[in-house]
């Protein structure tokens, strides 16, 4: 799991490396549906604003994918979309509730990453909603996994790439015999939360303030 903060091109310059350093057998891709991932051959092109336009990537909200490129380019091996309907998710357990304490951590981070604007009835079906992306993330993963054998790679933001409880516990809790490694990584020395590996950025991205969408 190579986690990222999303607008950071650091981190997509470090998930190429290391995506080079690992030598995967398939990359999962946390932005793209299976349909978008299959446009990607190895004729792909290697320009920014074309890759944008075979994909329809910005028109999917994504920062700007010229940041992303470096990740494009270590990745020499088949590419497969995460995004979409995942099919049968009931092995992952999502009826069942969370432990009081991890419902209410949960919650208070759906607030934050919401400036604090969200009524509090809606937090839980954010949780929920955060639930349901880790477990096709995982399926998704397991997927490429069970095609092309181990390792498999999936670029996702930080909070799926998390263990103790975002894709690597949902594969954990279908497949408890995977080794999964968990990177994250923060900025300017924040330490992002459940990482087997913590990377830092020297800096955060250039950015406005996420909550003036809220004011």
């Amino acid at each position: 799991m190579l986690g990222e903060v999303h607008d950071n091109p650091a981190h997509h310059a470090a998930q190429g490396a290391l995506i080079e350093q690992i030598a995967p057998t398939a990359v999962v891709f946390e932005m793209l549906d299976p349909e978008q991932a299959a446009r990607l051959g190895p004729d792909r092109p290697r320009d920014p604003q074309a890759l944008d336009a075979l994909l329809g990537w910005s028109e999917a909200g994504w920062p700007d994918i010229a940041i992303y490129m470096p990740v494009f380019d270590a990745i020499g091996v088949p590419v497969l979309g995460a995004a979409g309907e995942a099919g049968d998710l009931s092995a992952y357990g999502l009826d069942m509730p969370l432990p009081e304490t991890e419902q209410a951590t949960r919650e208070a981070l759906q607030a934050d990453a919401h400036c604090g604007v969200l009524p509090a009835e809606l937090l839980p079906q954010f949780v929920a909603r955060q639930r349901a992306v880790d477990a096709r993330l995982a399926a998704r993963t397991l997927d490429a996994l069970d095609r092309f054998g181990a390792p498999v790679v999936l670029i996702a933001g930080n909070g799926h790439a998390r263990a103790d409880w975002g894709v690597p516990a949902a594969i954990a809790r279908v497949r408890p015999g995977i080794e999964v490694v968990a990177v994250v990584q923060g900025e300017e020395g924040s330490v992002p939360p459940g990482g087997d590996v913590v990377l830092d950025a020297p800096a955060p991205a250039d950015r406005p303030d996420p909550c003036d969408a809220f004011r």
